[in-house]
Formats: structure tokens, sequence, C-alpha cells
């Protein structure tokens, strides 16, 4: 196996999480050098000029990320209107953010079943999602919430204008099974914003 790719995987699954040292050795079953050794090769390979993305060393952890030379170049691709379409999974976190704010990216993981912290990001990019604060719970994880571009975006007056939840959620049968999310009526707005 080729440890080199599948740290380079690691990487890219994790995100913005990023991978510690300890973590590569106990996943890759190596010795620290031998982690340390992959990063190395790894951020050598990435610093060539033909490669857009870098390995950065953040809050005591490695990250993938853009390199900053490019910054006016992914700016544009925000900008683009072409660009500003919103796929399921941003509208079932833009939902989900929408109807619980403020909430933190934690709880919207625990709500979609997944990460959340790229749509999470993307939606900040957008300017439709915003920083509210910091909760009390312990680490002071960010507060999300919606921000007047969304509202404008889906021709809302307040958040208040949003439709009641009890309108997306299918009924359960008789012997209450959990209504998926993905499946419910969430897809409706994919198509009004089309």
């Amino acid at each position: 196996m080729n440890q080199l790719a599948i740290l380079e995987g690691l990487l890219f699954v994790v995100g913005e999480d990023g991978l510690s040292i300890e973590q590569i050795e106990d996943v890759l079953e190596i010795d620290g050098e031998s982690a340390k050794l992959l990063i190395k090769q790894l951020r050598e390979e990435y610093e060539a000029n033909n490669r857009g993305i870098r390995i950065n060393f953040l809050g005591n952890r490695f990250k993938l990320t853009t390199k900053l030379e490019h910054k006016e170049y992914y700016q544009k691709l925000i900008e683009n209107p072409q660009t500003n379409m919103l796929s399921q999974a941003a509208l079932e976190t833009l939902a989900i953010i929408a109807y619980n704010e403020p909430i933190t990216r934690i709880d919207v993981d625990k709500l979609r079943g997944v990460s959340s912290s790229q749509m999470i990001r993307k939606l900040v990019a957008k300017g439709f999602v915003k920083e509210s604060g910091r909760s009390d719970l312990a680490g002071r994880p960010i507060l999300y919430e919606t921000t007047n571009e969304f509202l404008d975006y889906f021709g809302l007056p307040s958040i208040d204008a949003l439709p009641e939840i009890s309108n997306f959620v299918a009924e359960t049968t008789n012997n209450d099974e959990d209504t998926d999310l993905y499946l419910s009526k969430y897809s409706e707005i994919d198509e009004v914003s089309a």
C-alpha cells in the first residue's frame, strides 16, 4: 500500500479538522518518525508550483489548505453567479441553521449525521450564514445564524416568515419510524431556488 496516497486521502477526508501526528501513527500503524517523514514528503510535493494546495500545521494539526497566492481566483469563484447554486447538502445545512439558529456546527453535524464543516464554510463564504457568537458549552464553540443575504436570496422579510417545520415533515407511520430528513420535503427548496 502507498502510505503517501493514504495520508493524502486522510487529510482530504478530515477537512478542516486536520490530523495530529498521533492520529497518523494510529491509523497508518507507524511510528512517529515515519509519520513525520510521510508528512514532510507530501508537503514537499505540494510546494511545487503546479499544485494548488499545501499542507499547513495549524492548531497542532496538519491540514490541507489552498495557496495564498491564488486567493484572487478563489474569490472570483465565490462571487461568480454560476457558482452560487446551492447543492442539496448546502440546502440541508442551511435549513438546519435557519430553523435552529443560533446553532453550533456540532449540533448541525448531529442533525445531519455527517460533518458539516465544509458546507458551513461554503455558506459563510456565500454570505448566507455568519458567526453570531460563542456557546457557553465546553470549548465555547462558534454559534451560527443566517444573514440578511439569506433572507434576500429566499425572498423572506424575516426569519419568522420561514414556513412551519411541520409542513416539511412527512407524517410518521403507525410504527413511528424516524423520518429521513434527506428524503423529506426539504428537496422542494432546491426546486424553488433553481
